[in-house]
């Protein structure tokens, strides 16, 4: 595949001009000195260590696969899969944005989220190895004891140990109310754990010599559903009283999944055998705990997807330039040469531009979601941290949804830029496909986003969300209304806005007579809402590039701009009359005819 180049340019364009993120973080007194050469020099860095670390390996790793011994339970990650993990510890990056009282360095999650794009895009399976470490350690600076802090948290915050979330079951995906692993009071405090976990990411490798499994169980006599549900910490090895792997504890992968994708990040069968494990916040209150990582799970699910889409991009541009087949239909544009180059044909544009489109999309959306992060983390006014909270969690589903969906569809584009070449695995944008299919699965299905965005996040809580947003994008129109380059931006924004309220307003209604309106209507409404935050996004990144005379960069911001408006935003007319339709059509058949 063609050498990976971080986008660094493009990501100051977002991170500069569009967000204005050194003004943001200076009112927030833990990044009050941090300034955009620190940040520049950081993610210059990341980048180098992305490209030259990790993208080799990629597809040696696709290849190799991990290997699991049954007589032992161990897995073995692919060659240099370990090193490559050494020297991602050695050089500090498992601590960029972790708390500075913990051995973290205390950046803001804007930069973490910058690096975390260049790691996936060069090696979404080894980026999954540290992805959930992050959010465990938030788990236990939320929830965990003073002693639990104290043991765990230097060592996951520095990369020591590994950490993982398991919550599925075989009998049960998203309906964690089905769970029955059962945890017992031991005489000691602990707690014995015992039931099988399955899709347990990076559940057992050789990275590191301790694995920290949050596990999600049940204490006797709790109650049904998800409200009998606790979360215990359960050790690969019981720590000793110096801190160290100690005894080996009652839990053991059973073997790991052959998968369609990521075949160098071992997916877990997990069992638990009477495992010592410890509570972790309040009995029956361990999905809320959980939910603390499972939220930086799926904005981590949409800027896994945004790494992957930079990937495809920059490998479909470079083919595309490259690959010689027939001649424009407007005349030859490379006489010199036996064909022109395919970069010159109608479709092979529209492809490359429905890439570029929704990937720098989703770079701002992925990057201001990240800011919104940290001033709902840091600010000192409890008014702006509530309303970037507010924004933040009418976003997240959108992150993780309509990023995934758009990487499935930009990693399937660059295939077919590839044509027949693209279809083996020497070209390696085929990994990529593989690659990002299970994005829309992982953290709650797209589905299930969907139905929290519009039912939780919309519904019910009467719009109040929404609102914060759509001031904010009022504000933006208001303040550029007069502006006439700005009106072929501001007018479709306007209207798909009102399509938003419109439908809403339509869903809400029919939900009062049957609540499958909802059901049916929810995944159409994300894409709608989506659109909607996009057209925003790229309405914010237009008005910086207007007026920045003949600078290339800037010419082709404005022309991908207009290509996202012209082409790609009139969905919404489709999206809104489906939602328009009702549910109807979707339960007049018997589950006996389909």
């Amino acid at each position: 595949m063609a050498h990976y180049v971080p986008p660094l340019r493009d990501m100051q364009f977002v991170l500069q001009e569009v967000l204005d993120v050194e003004g943001t973080l200076q009112q927030l007194p833990a990044h009050a000195d941090l300034n955009l050469d620190l940040i520049n020099q950081v993610l210059e860095a990341g980048g180098k260590f992305c490209a030259e670390v990790l993208h080799p390996l990629n597809a040696r790793g696709d290849h190799e696969g991990c290997s699991y011994d049954p007589q032992t339970g161990d897995v073995r990650t692919p060659a240099g899969f370990k090193e490559a993990y050494a020297q991602f510890v050695e050089a500090g990056w498992p601590s960029l944005n972790c708390d500075p009282v913990h051995g973290g360095q205390g950046l803001p999650q804007i930069v973490k989220t910058g690096f975390q794009e260049m790691t996936t895009a060069c090696n979404q399976a080894w980026s999954m190895y540290p992805g959930l470490t992050h959010g465990v350690s938030e788990i236990l600076r939320a929830h965990g004891t003073d002693e639990q802090k104290a043991l765990y948290l230097p060592r996951l915050v520095g990369g020591e140990w590994a950490g993982t979330m398991c919550l599925t079951e075989p009998h049960c995906g998203t309906d964690l109310g089905l769970l029955r692993t059962r945890a017992e009071p031991a005489f000691d405090g602990t707690y014995r754990v015992t039931g099988s976990k399955i899709f347990i990411t990076s559940g057992e490798h050789d990275f590191t010599p301790n694995i920290i499994h949050m596990v999600l169980a049940r204490l006797p006599g709790a109650p049904e559903g998800t409200r009998g549900i606790s979360l215990f910490l359960v050790p690969k090895f019981l720590p000793d009283a110096n801190g160290q792997p100690g005894t080996r504890n009652g839990v053991r992968c059973n073997g790991i999944e052959n998968k369609m994708g990521i075949h160098a990040s071992p997916t877990c069968q997990m069992e638990f055998d009477g495992a010592t494990g410890w509570l972790v916040g309040q009995a029956h209150q361990g999905l809320k705990a959980m939910f603390v990582l499972m939220n930086v799970a799926r904005l981590g699910v949409g800027t896994m997807s945004l790494g992957l889409m930079e990937a495809a991009y920059q490998a479909s541009v470079a083919y595309a330039r490259e690959r010689l087949q027939m001649r424009a239909l407007s005349g030859p544009k490379a006489p010199e040469l036996a064909a022109d180059p395919i970069i010159v044909h109608a479709d092979v544009r529209r492809m490359l531009l429905t890439q570029r489109a929704y990937l720098e999309g989703s770079r701002a959306l992925a990057y201001w979601a990240a800011l919104l992060t940290d001033v709902s983390e840091r600010h000192t006014d409890p008014v702006q941290r509530k309303q970037a909270d507010d924004v933040l969690t009418l976003l997240t589903p959108v992150v993780k949804a309509f990023i995934s969906d758009a990487a499935c569809e930009c990693t399937n584009l660059a295939v077919q830029v590839y044509g027949g070449h693209g279809y083996i695995v020497e070209s390696g944008v085929e990994q990529l496909v593989r690659d990002a299919r299970i994005n829309p699965i992982y953290e709650g299905t797209n589905g299930i986003q969907s139905l929290d965005l519009l039912g939780r996040k919309v519904l019910a809580d009467g719009g109040a969300r929404m609102k914060i947003l759509g001031a904010l994008v009022q504000q933006f129109a208001q303040a550029h209304k007069d502006s006439e380059p700005m009106r072929e931006f501001l007018a479709p924004l306007e209207a798909t806005g009102t399509l938003v309220m419109e439908c809403s307003l339509q869903i809400g209604a029919r939900a009062f007579e049957n609540r499958d309106e909802v059901g049916a209507a929810a995944v159409d409404y994300l894409r709608l809402f989506s659109h909607y935050v996009y057209a925003y996004l790229w309405a914010r990144m237009a008005q910086v590039a207007l007026g920045r005379g003949d600078d290339p960069f800037y010419a082709a911001k404005l022309v991908t701009a207009r290509f996202y408006v012209q082409r790609l935003l009139p969905e919404t007319r489709m999206l809104a009359a489906r939602i328009q339709a009702g549910g109807k059509n979707l339960f007049e058949m018997g589950a006996e005819q389909f």
